[in-house]
């Protein structure tokens, strides 16, 4: 090797500046019209485009989500509870009467389908008149929720 030989080695590698003449042809590898064969293009971020297509309304609204209730019949509480039991929606859930939804136990609502020969003391529920009718009728005690 001799001092011609040796260059300057640049770590940086220029960009190739397309579209000025030469061998790239009619469109230079930027293909036909559209946002990226102009010069100066910039892509538009995915965001304002999201924001664009949001309805522009006068006022303000909340949007309320419906509460998640899980339903518990009379006659499921006969078959899988003892005599004198507690129930509240933790023990319908050990019990399998009821599952998690949105990944946690659901207010539970007991209603009057079925009928009841024990009694129970119930805990943190809601009951349709029918449902609390034959609960305090067994003799159960209840305790709503509040």
């Amino acid at each position: 090797m001799q001092a011609h030989n040796l260059g300057i080695v640049s770590k940086t590698k220029t960009k190739k500046r397309v579209g000025r003449g030469g061998k790239r042809g009619t469109y230079s590898g930027r293909g036909i019209k559209g946002q990226k064969a102009r010069s100066g293009r910039r892509i538009r971020p995915q965001f304002r485009d999201t924001l664009k297509k949001i309805p522009k309304k006068r006022g303000y609204s909340v949007k309320v989500l419906a509460r998640r209730i899980a339903v518990v019949n009379l006659k499921d509480l006969e078959k899988k509870f003892e005599n004198n039991s507690e129930i509240s929606p933790k023990a319908l859930r050990e019990k399998g009467l009821i599952s998690k939804i949105a990944g946690r136990i659901p207010e539970v609502k007991i209603l009057g389908e079925g009928e009841l020969a024990k009694s129970f003391i119930v805990r943190d529920c809601v009951f349709s008149k029918k449902a609390e009718e034959a609960l305090i009728k067994s003799g159960s005690r209840i305790f709503p929720k509040k």
